[in-house]
């Protein structure tokens, strides 16, 4: 997939598909970086055979790939030279054109289970659509028709998307699109989208919800979610991945209890380190929730461990996965309502990777079914007040990590003055990790008030600032 995401505009990147239509395992990202980094064409062709050798790929079976990109400007150039690669190789190739990040990991997991007992679809965008489409549409049958949704598209490929969803479901669930221009140069991911949400807690300044109204933003490729909504006075409240993984996973316990199978199937949660204390908490007493290291693909691969395994950064990045033998299970299982409810829930969520469109309509779903407003749901815990602050080092490796990234052990003696803060505070947490892709480490803390909760944030972020030997005359203002 050619995309470069949540990021600004002129940014673009590579995402790589298993042949399960699933994240790559980590153990390829030795091989991605050795090729990225090979200083010559020679040295790249010496990488390649390294990577043969290593992983024991037969070349005399022809490999087959499937490709797409979302609609940033340098999109066509990069697919070029992709396509270039391939036809080096003599790969067997198929162009899904422009659509979003998750509709190629379902194309790529319905081409493969194609024809077999795990066939998961048609291997089309029609296929995608229809799958989705039908199991919402069943799930809302007999329900109130739910108010319309408002989502912005962050200017982005996934508005190609939602338009056709909107004009699949008709009457029966209406759509209103907002950032959904892929024309003017510049706008992707501009002000708008789930991340610019997530990280200003607040509306994209294109959008005015009026008293009660709820409404949701995709990313740039329309792989995470954020919802949010506006409560009488007009206020807005943001309901991001931890509010949609304590809204689902409660749900899907309830029917699976309903359709008496919460004896054989056991569902739980995951998480990373920026989860809000007060969603792990309200978790915590309701089902197994496991912490993990940031990054979708601990997420993904953790869940697997579970029958019934819900996932969702906070940025709204997640999906819901039944192992084959629980859904062996559901399909075989005396019918109910319940059972059948969740027959459908299976069908609407995209398990391949965490999809906004997908997730959106199980949202929905589940707030159909239990009346609920942005409010009630809103209302099942209450978060903790949090910032995230970025500290700019001029090596991120110096910084290292343990117990599923929320404890530093280098460099020596810095966590034990960043639990001399934390103590500071009531319902204090902070926690330091160098960052995945740029030269920054980030500063998470939460406590009791929002006042409390940037202090101890900026305090943090002095103090990473100082021991990293940062120049003084450089140092941030906000930094304590």
């Amino acid at each position: 997939m050619v995309t470069a995401s949540h990021n600004p505009e002129p940014d673009n990147g590579v995402k790589l598909v298993d042949p399960r239509g699933e994240m790559l395992e980590s153990s390829w990202e030795a091989h991605a970086t050795a090729l990225a980094n090979a200083p010559s064409s020679v040295a790249f062709i010496a990488a390649v055979d390294e990577l043969v050798r290593a992983t024991q790929i037969d070349l005399s079976i022809p490999a087959r790939v499937v490709y797409a990109r979302d609609t940033r400007p340098t999109g066509p150039q990069l697919v070029a030279a992709l396509r270039d690669g391939l036809e080096a190789i003599k790969a067997e190739y198929r162009d899904a054109g422009v659509t979003t990040t998750p509709v190629l990991h379902y194309l790529v997991r319905t081409i493969n289970t194609k024809g077999t007992k795990d066939s998961y679809g048609e291997d089309t965008e029609e296929g995608y659509i229809t799958k989705i489409g039908d199991a919402f549409k069943k799930l809302l049958a007999g329900k109130p028709t739910p108010p319309p949704l408002l989502i912005d598209c962050a200017n982005g490929v996934g508005a190609l998307m939602a338009e056709r969803f909107k004009a699949y479901l008709g009457g029966i669930f209406n759509i209103n699109l907002v950032n959904a221009d892929l024309h003017t140069p510049g706008v992707l991911n501009n002000a708008c989208g789930a991340d610019f949400v997530k990280v200003n807690q607040k509306l994209p300044p294109s959008i005015t919800l009026q008293p009660g109204q709820r409404a949701c933003s995709l990313d740039g490729d329309a792989d995470r979610l954020m919802y949010y909504y506006a409560d009488e006075r007009g206020q807005f409240h943001m309901l991001d991945g931890d509010k949609i993984t304590a809204l689902v996973a409660s749900y899907i316990v309830e029917l699976v209890k309903a359709s008496g199978l919460d004896e054989q199937i056991k569902v739980g949660v995951v998480q990373t380190a920026y989860a809000n204390g007060s969603s792990t908490k309200y978790l915590s007493g309701r089902l197994p929730v496991k912490c993990v290291s940031t990054g979708v693909k601990h997420l993904h691969h953790a869940a697997e461990q579970y029958d019934v395994g819900v996932y969702f950064e906070a940025n709204g990045h997640g999906t819901v996965l039944f192992s084959p033998a629980a859904q062996e299970l559901i399909s075989s299982h005396k019918a109910s309502t319940a059972l059948t409810n969740l027959k459908n829930i299976i069908d609407v969520i995209n398990q391949t990777v965490g999809d906004a469109l997908s997730d959106a309509f199980l949202v929905e779903a589940v707030l159909a079914h239990k009346s609920f407003s942005g409010v009630e749901w809103d209302s099942l815990y209450c978060d903790l007040p949090n910032r995230l602050v970025k500290v700019v080092v001029s090596d991120r490796n110096a910084f290292k990590t343990e117990d599923a990234e929320r404890r530093l052990v280098s460099p020596p003696g810095l966590q034990a003055k960043v639990n001399e803060l934390v103590r500071r505070y009531e319902g204090g947490r902070s926690f330091v990790r160098p960052s995945g892709t740029e030269d920054v480490v980030r500063v998470y803390a939460e406590a009791a008030t929002r006042a409390e909760a940037d202090e101890l944030a900026f305090r943090v972020a002095g103090l990473v600032y100082d021991e990293a030997g940062g120049d003084s005359s450089q140092r941030p203002k906000e930094f304590l």
